[in-house]
């Protein structure tokens, strides 16, 4: 399976091959954040879990968007993107309009206000992460797509179409693969 070409950065995303099975993974989209020489960190954008915000932390009651599972890894740890950056100072921009973290209190402080609504910011319990070079090798056998930023749908798309959408985007044979059957056995 051909790669975009796209660049392994912060802001990329990564869209799973069709053929993926590994169940952390299947049909995902992942949102790189982080990536160097250390390794690299991503949360998944598709993968929504049975719970609100309130079920996670208690100084939230008032404000209770839904959670995502941001990967496998550490999945006691909450992580956050959002598109007010002016308001939420010192988090990592990695798009015209998408930031990842910042200072949390900031974050609490527009809650408390009203001043934030569900489709500003994206939670996510755990994150998905790669050793130094294993991201490069999973791209080179074909498992991920990296594929350019498109930030209307890191906040604005329905979680369940998420995949699929991307690779329509993305046009061309990518198109094609949108329409590849979740289980080619039953084609």
């Amino acid at each position: 399976m051909a790669s975009s070409n796209a660049p392994l950065s912060p802001g990329t995303m990564l869209v799973a091959a069709p053929m993926m099975r590994d169940p952390n993974f299947h049909r995902s989209v992942i949102l790189l954040c982080e990536h160097g020489e250390n390794g690299t960190f991503g949360l998944i954008l598709n993968h929504p879990l049975d719970m609100q915000l309130g079920d996670v932390i208690e100084e939230f009651f008032a404000y209770d968007p839904p959670v995502h599972l941001g990967g496998p890894v550490q999945r006691n740890t909450l992580h956050y993107v959002h598109r007010r950056p002016e308001d939420v100072p010192e988090g990592v921009a990695l798009a015209d309009g998408v930031v990842w973290g910042g200072d949390f209190e900031s974050l609490k402080s527009i809650v408390r206000t009203g001043d934030v609504d569900y489709g500003d910011v994206r939670f996510f319990l755990g994150y998905a992460g790669w050793s130094p070079g294993q991201l490069e090798e999973e791209v080179e056998e074909g498992a991920w797509i990296p594929t350019s930023i498109v930030p209307d749908l890191v906040f604005d798309s329905g979680v369940q179409e998420l995949w699929r959408e991307v690779l329509r985007r993305m046009g061309g044979e990518y198109a094609l693969l949108s329409t590849f059957p979740d289980d080619p056995r039953l084609n």
